[in-house]
């Protein structure tokens, strides 16, 4: 009887602590399923990150109930966070800036990729000047998405003599290689995947401009999430960017490319191209790791490069910094990897 009493009274213990510690253990936060966006169909290479927390287990490792969608564009993944169809978009950092500076829209981002690898390309060794492209078709995502947006920003910066205007703009999604790759394009705008894409097929790429050089203070990535539901449901969004730091720091450790190139699946690349991209993703800090990604001097440099260009209404005032991003997500999620 007493041994009786005593399990009796053990269980309830057990049920009080896991009442009033309803985060104490991972399990405690899968619930509602959230869905990360992975922009370009097929995904993007930024997106690996998404795939391998996925894949390798980081989300549910930390208690968070995720299932990685590929859209059309990070535009189209952002207004389906607005809409309240999704709860987290990896979209382009000057359409999250120009969406609040001129609507107010109801968005904040939690992590950020804060490094382009945007390149204005040819594959033609006669045109080799950004002059050329005047006139001409230029593979992009869509028209003002990400690329769309590179190209209006590298143009502006490093092309003076030829405005966006006066480019052909082909949007194509994330297939803007393999249609150069047919020759059905000269010129695009690429990212080092699309790099290596063409280059195992035998097409000699050739620079025009690159993102890295015309704005180095450039930032390419926001996580954005709605600010009514990231009250609501914290937790939930603090362990998902859990999972993807950690699915980061997986991705630095050469050990783990033959796992990540096969996590890179859904890019549509073969595992030969995902190693090589990854390899030069990681040279250049692609990925945040040590931070959230949100370095406020070059998110500050991008207000100010949209407000300049015309990204940001005329008689709009600027988000301010402090109204674009909320560094307390990733803090608390650093400290649950920790």
């Amino acid at each position: 009887m007493k041994r009786r009493l005593m399990m009796t009274m053990g269980c309830l213990g057990a049920l009080a602590v896991a009442f009033i510690s309803p985060a104490a253990t991972p399990a405690a936060a899968q619930g509602k399923k959230m869905v990360i966006a992975a922009p370009g169909i097929p995904p993007i290479f930024a997106s690996v990150i998404a795939y391998v927390a996925e894949r390798q287990g980081f989300f549910k490792k930390h208690g968070a109930n995720v299932e990685v969608r590929p859209f059309d564009t990070g535009t189209a993944a952002a207004r389906a966070v607005l809409a309240g169809d999704i709860e987290i978009s990896m979209s382009p950092t000057p359409l999250i800036i120009n969406q609040i500076s001129n609507t107010d829209a109801n968005v904040v981002a939690i992590y950020g990729l804060p490094n382009p690898d945007w390149i204005l390309a040819s594959t033609d060794p006669t045109k080799t000047n950004c002059k050329d492209i005047a006139g001409q078709p230029v593979g992009i995502d869509t028209v003002g998405g990400a690329r769309s947006i590179a190209l209006r920003i590298m143009l502006a910066a490093g092309c003076k003599e030829v405005k966006l205007e006066e480019v052909k703009q082909v949007a194509l999604s994330s297939n803007t290689a393999p249609a150069m790759v047919a020759g059905q394009l000269t010129f695009g705008v690429l990212h080092l995947d699309d790099v290596a894409v063409l280059e195992s097929q035998g097409k000699k790429v050739n620079t025009l401009l690159a993102m890295k050089q015309t704005n180095p203070t450039s930032h390419y990535l926001l996580l954005v999430v709605r600010q009514d539901k990231l009250k609501e449901n914290r937790d939930a969004y603090v362990r998902a960017i859990a999972g993807l730091i950690e699915a980061a720091r997986f991705m630095q450790d050469p050990k783990n490319a033959d796992k990540v190139a096969d996590d890179a699946l859904y890019t549509g690349h073969p595992k030969n191209i995902s190693k090589a991209a990854l390899k030069q993703f990681l040279d250049i800090s692609f990925w945040a790791v040590n931070d959230d990604g949100m370095d406020r001097k070059k998110l500050e440099a991008m207000i100010a490069i949209q407000a300049r260009t015309g990204g940001i209404t005329a008689g709009k005032e600027p988000v301010k910094y402090e109204r674009l991003v909320d560094q307390s997500v990733w803090k608390d999620a650093a400290a649950l990897v920790k």
